[in-house]
């Protein structure tokens, strides 16, 4: 029988992700979703502190103030249209009271500062290897937050700038924490704003440089979510409308190799559990005054209970909360 599919081998790591383990993840389309799914199921993780992030040098320098315990002042936020923004960071922090937004942002960093102290696991993952450049500031952004593009030099990252960039980053967290694994990804997004032959060449360098980082480092690992969905899935069946992002159906599939790749058996018996309950908690009943759905109400706390003793370290209020709401004795 014919094989009508290119499969991407499912990777092997030294190390596995645990529910007591502290994550940090930062960049593109990758660390977002799975990140997202990481906090969902209860990994205590630190997602995108600067928002999303698409080019290496901005999410090494986002590492980099984390780990310098940077504190954002006023002289790190500019205005444009009445809005203040952070070149550091995503438009999700920009707002019209610059106060707030530079509260936000601190506030955001130490938190984020303090997991990364503690953290041993490290994911990043690389959109583009195109960059702007701020003329005045002579500086890479992370977002131009649609500032004129005549205030910007755009240009793409070469394969030794960036080694050159994380060679020494990847040393400081290694001696800071002799224990930390680092997972480097590409994101599938297409980046044909670009250009469709740049985004190719943009895709390229970013991995080659990191295959070059892993090279150089044993603590350093590729997952190949970006080789999953253009050669394995590899069909705009598995896009969404844009054609150029991921469709759930595509997210939930790169889920599945990078469960079979970092997670322990009782770490994936514990996921379905946590999935089933948190189902449970979103479920919407036509009659919620019925025996039957009150004995579902008491048969889903009954579970908690059971997984909080075998789980201490797992916080259920949130779903706790939803089920007691429910019961017609609360």
């Amino acid at each position: 029988m014919k094989n009508f599919r290119t499969l991407v081998p499912t990777p092997n790591f030294p190390f596995q992700l645990h529910h007591q383990t502290p994550i940090v993840s930062i960049g593109s389309c990758f660390a977002e979703h799975i990140g997202a799914r990481l906090e969902r199921l209860k990994f205590p993780i630190c997602r995108n502190p600067f928002g999303i992030l698409y080019n290496p040098m901005s999410i090494g320098k986002g590492l980099q103030l984390l780990l310098e315990d940077y504190s954002f002042s006023e002289k790190d936020l500019v205005q444009h249209n009445g809005i203040w923004h952070s070149f550091q960071h995503h438009s999700q922090f920009s707002g019209l009271d610059k106060a707030e937004v530079l509260a936000n942002i601190r506030a955001t960093s130490t938190q984020a500062s303090k997991v990364l102290h503690s953290s041993n696991r490290l994911i990043l993952t690389f959109g583009t290897a195109y960059v702007y450049e701020h003329l005045e500031q002579q500086e890479i952004v992370a977002n131009c937050h649609k500032i004129p593009a005549t205030k910007f030099q755009k240009r793409r990252l070469d394969i030794a700038e960036i080694v050159a960039a994380y060679r020494p980053l990847f040393q400081k967290l290694k001696t800071k924490n002799s224990e930390i694994e680092i997972l480097l990804t590409v994101s599938p997004v297409r980046h044909i704003r670009d250009g469709i032959i740049e985004n190719q060449r943009s895709k390229a360098t970013l991995l080659l440089a990191i295959d070059a980082l892993c090279e150089a480092f044993d603590f350093v690992h590729y997952f190949p979510a970006y080789e999953i969905v253009m050669d394995d899935l590899r069909d705009y069946r598995f896009y969404q409308a844009d054609l150029l992002h991921p469709s759930e159906v595509a997210i939930d599939y790169v889920w599945e190799v990078f469960e079979k790749s970092l997670f322990s058996e009782e770490t994936k018996q514990l996921n379905k559990q946590l999935t089933k309950l948190q189902q449970a908690a979103t479920h919407r009943p036509f009659h919620v005054k019925s025996d039957g759905h009150q004995a579902f109400l008491k048969k889903q706390l009954e579970k908690i209970a059971v997984l909080s003793r075998q789980y201490t370290f797992l916080d259920f209020r949130e779903e706790r909360l939803v089920f007691e709401e429910g019961l017609m004795n609360h």
